[in-house]
């Protein structure tokens, strides 16, 4: 089974939080690509809404990314204990830590669900839980095909047996959260191309695969390892289309951060992003337990943001991030190929 319907075999990641732009999307459909339009934090109401506005611009062939987070084990004692740590970093931009609620929610899934299947898009990738195959079954019959994050080759295993059209496999190398199934686990050093090469020999499922992305050397190692196509979100932060914040963009050529490493303090999941002040001040304290711990700092994040505070927002990168560029995204995709 052919997963993608683009000329070439590279694909726009998702990236949550206002990184993924409809424009991005589109450039890279226009360029030859494939693109996901990311789902992860927004209402149902707003990914709705955002699948209208794709199909408005006359965008065909896109897929729609959308979290799925389970239970965290994380104790109302943890949560108070760490919101007390950071307070000194909140006090900053006048935020009150000390009332936000221990918040835990699926990211509407249900809600998400529902409105896919009665406006099917041609592809749905899901990031950090295995879903039910009652859901990838009924996405199936509206004709969606169904995609799941992978870490490991259990992992590909276990999406193998819900009935997934495909993987999408994530070495860990690749920047942002991790879709690792068990958010507890230590994230061990895995080339993106040797995990490919694992997963498609234990499913023969075929996989879009990222992580370390940094030029077309890295492309066709990926490719050569068995993936259909080649997933690029890092690289594309800086481009003309990225909804990036200016501080995050910055940050991503600024000499003095020189090393990704794989944080929980920002969100309480792993994920990996420029190491900052932030992460070495809170790293060994931080508590897992996504997405409450996501809840507590967002506002913070924010803040920082809006005020051009690299130490205190969350960079995510992948290792090839001295490799992302200014300039439009075409260009990008294009010199991957």
């Amino acid at each position: 089974m052919v997963i993608l319907e683009s000329d070439l075999p590279v694909v726009a990641a998702p990236m949550a939080g206002g990184a993924t732009t409809i424009e991005l999307v589109a450039a890279v459909l226009a360029a030859g690509g494939g693109a996901f339009l990311a789902a992860g934090y927004q209402s149902a109401e707003t990914m709705a809404a955002d699948v209208a506005s794709a199909r408005a611009r006359g965008l065909d062939g896109f897929g729609v990314n959308l979290f799925l987070p389970g239970p965290s084990r994380l104790g109302e004692a943890e949560f108070r204990a760490y919101a007390t740590r950071i307070q000194p970093d909140a006090d900053r931009y006048g935020l009150d830590l000390s009332t936000q609620p221990l918040r835990e929610d699926d990211d509407q899934w249900r809600a998400k669900i529902d409105v896919l299947l009665h406006d099917p898009v041609p592809l749905v990738s899901v990031t950090f839980e295995l879903p039910a195959e009652a859901d990838v079954d009924a996405l199936q019959r509206v004709g969606t095909r169904v995609l799941v994050t992978v870490t490991t080759v259990a992992e590909a295993r276990d999406a193998a047996s819900v009935g997934v059209d495909g993987l999408v496999v994530q070495g860990s190398a690749a920047g942002g959260h991790s879709g690792t199934h068990d958010p507890y686990r230590r994230i061990e050093p895995v080339a993106t191309d040797a995990l490919v090469r694992d997963a498609v020999a234990a499913t023969g499922l075929p996989v879009i695969a990222g992580g370390g992305v940094d030029g077309p050397d890295a492309v066709r190692a990926i490719l050569a390892a068995g993936a259909e196509a080649v997933a690029v979100g890092t690289l594309l932060l800086r481009t003309d289309e990225s909804g990036a914040s200016p501080t995050h963009r910055d940050a991503l050529a600024d000499p003095r951060f020189s090393e990704t490493v794989i944080t929980r303090s920002f969100t309480g999941r792993p994920a990996r992003g420029l190491r900052n002040a932030f992460i070495d001040a809170h790293e060994a304290e931080a508590p897992y337990g996504y997405p409450a711990i996501h809840h507590l700092t967002r506002e913070l994040r924010r803040a920082a943001a809006r005020a051009g505070d690299a130490d205190r927002v969350h960079l995510w990168a992948g290792t090839g991030f001295r490799s992302a560029v200014t300039g439009p995204a075409a260009e990008v995709i294009r010199g991957l190929v």
